[in-house]
């Protein structure tokens, strides 16, 4: 799982690639280094609608999978392509209720707690 905020450039109108596959692509301008990279994203499925409450110039935060397929070509030549499929947009700097691994924790239990001792250990 990774995310990534930027600033949607541009967005483009549903595909039906075929009677079971559906795609949306839009286009994010991320900031990340000297140069803005334009980043093409996609949606599948149900998750095609996702884009709809947002609009270009509007910063979002995307959550996407990194995908990686193999095909041959007419020649019999092998072929690789990457995709960046996004699973969830949310405006940038809102908070996600939805745990992650990175951000979620349990409770610590209280015989565990540092709290209430004169400990000067850093853990």
């Amino acid at each position: 799982m990774f995310n990534v905020n930027g600033t949607i450039k541009e967005v483009f109108s549903e595909q039906q690639v075929n009677d079971r596959f559906k795609k949306r692509e839009f286009v994010l301008t991320v900031n990340t280094s000297q140069y803005p990279q334009y980043v093409l994203f996609q949606l599948t499925q149900d998750k095609c609608s996702l884009i709809d409450p947002f609009q270009p110039g509007e910063e979002i935060k995307v959550h996407f999978n990194l995908r990686g397929r193999e095909w041959k070509d007419r020649e019999g030549k092998i072929r690789y392509f990457n995709s960046l499929e996004a699973w969830k947009l949310e405006k940038a700097g809102t908070v996600s209720n939805t745990p992650t691994p990175s951000s979620h924790s349990e409770p610590v239990p209280e015989s565990f707690s540092n709290k209430g001792t004169d400990d000067d250990l850093p853990f």
